[in-house]
């Protein structure tokens, strides 16, 4: 299954390169399954920490997820999909909201996504500075601080973890306390 996955999200998002940079984009869902996997032994949620991103920015349909991966994992996928017709900022709030009353298999997954994407920030800014904000669509450095304290107040009952306590840590270098 988890093999599977990750030859999907593979195919799915060849020749995708992370904003700002030329790493393959798939090291992003790579990054998460192993934080997913250092949390869980889940295998449906590991393979959907490889797939998480594939609905929201490539061309697979949900009709296609499920086809390969059943329901569990299409909804697993599917919560952690963002409505890109909103605003930035109401697609983050629409996902602080959600996560209040996730599960923690969701949250979890989450955590992995959020936590490897924080990691990616840090090493930028530590190079560039605030300059690390202009590559997003939103490049205001103060509402990636905003989201990103909602989403570490919404996975509290995941504190106990490394990864919480990683992300928790990464959240207070880049944007202080």
């Amino acid at each position: 299954m988890i093999r599977k996955a990750a030859a999907f999200a593979a195919k799915a998002h060849a020749g995708a390169v992370r904003k700002g940079t030329g790493i393959p984009y798939i090291y992003h869902p790579m990054e998460v399954a192993l934080i997913v996997a250092q949390i869980t032994d889940d295998e449906e949620l590991i393979a959907a920490a490889y797939l998480h991103d594939v609905l929201e920015d490539t061309d697979v349909t949900e009709e296609e997820l499920e086809s390969a991966f059943g329901t569990r994992i299409l909804s697993l996928v599917a919560a952690e999909t963002e409505d890109k017709s909103l605003s930035w900022r109401e697609r983050k709030q629409a996902t602080i909201d959600h996560l209040r009353m996730a599960g923690r298999e969701e949250k979890i997954l989450v955590l992995g996504d959020k936590l490897s994407n924080m990691r990616s920030t840090a090493r930028d800014y530590m190079a560039e500075g605030d300059t690390v904000w202009l590559r997003f669509n939103e490049k205001r450095r103060e509402s990636h601080r905003w989201y990103l304290k909602g989403i570490l107040d919404q996975l509290t009952e995941l504190q106990d973890t490394m990864a919480y306590k990683e992300l928790k840590k990464l959240y207070e270098f880049v944007y202080g306390a």
